[in-house]
């Protein structure tokens, strides 16, 4: 199953057409009028589909889920590791078997950007240029503390944050549900809930998927052991 959160001027067409093989279920985050499958408010980027999915299918989960921008290529794709940056490219390149061995499997096997580091939530001393650059990665981090209580209530907050950009990434049914049902609705209530905007939000959530899905906070080392086993 492949999952992706569009806007009305996107065009997921390549999906059908290059991906036949594939089922897919494309969520239209803003245009509640007409799209028969829609999020409820344009809020949380990508972040806003995937969790609507997760919720709607999780007693139907397929075996394997790839959850993906709606983008095929070009210089929005430059996140995505394949020639021309296509996603097509990309996709039937994954291993499945490496997916259903690992139960999780960030589809950027380039560590930067993302690693080691990208959020120090207790940040202590000079603030690096990389960041000071980035507002929005200054927004994020200062707003992760409250974000991690709020997801992930009575657990520590990690003094580091790392994880190859940018929130796609193919994951299983069991390892889905290995965390059982209300954990993504209090997911869903926190992005509803947050003042943070669309981009923030979602920002704050590609940061956390890989621990919502069994990984440690810092994800470098599997990032650079496994590059080049994720995908053919």
């Amino acid at each position: 199953m492949i999952v992706i959160g569009k806007t009305v001027d996107e065009d997921t067409e390549w999906v059908h057409q290059e991906l036949p093989d594939w089922e897919s279920t494309i969520y239209i985050v803003n245009d509640r009028a007409s799209a028969s499958l829609h999020t409820t408010i344009n809020k949380g980027r990508e972040g806003n589909a995937y969790l609507n999915y997760i919720m709607e299918a999780y007693d139907d989960l397929r075996d394997i889920t790839v959850f993906m921008h709606a983008h095929r290529s070009g210089n929005l794709s430059w996140h995505t590791d394949a020639p021309g940056h296509d996603a097509v490219i990309n996709l039937k390149s994954l291993k499945l078997d490496y997916v259903l061995e690992k139960g999780y499997a960030n589809l950027r096997c380039r560590a930067q950007p993302g690693c080691p580091v990208a959020i120090q939530p207790f940040r202590d001393g000079p603030i690096p240029e990389e960041i000071t650059r980035n507002n929005a990665m200054r927004v994020v981090e200062s707003n992760m503390v409250q974000a991690w209580e709020y997801i992930f209530p009575g657990t520590s907050v990690p003094e580091q944050i790392g994880a190859a950009c940018c929130a796609q990434f193919a994951v299983t049914k069991q390892q889905i549900r290995n965390r059982p049902f209300e954990d993504y609705e209090r997911v869903f209530q926190w992005l509803m809930e947050s003042p943070l905007d669309d981009a923030i939000s979602g920002r704050v959530l590609e940061y956390l998927w890989h621990i919502l899905f069994g990984r440690n906070a810092q994800q470098y080392d599997e990032v650079f052991m496994h590059s080049t086993s994720t995908l053919g």
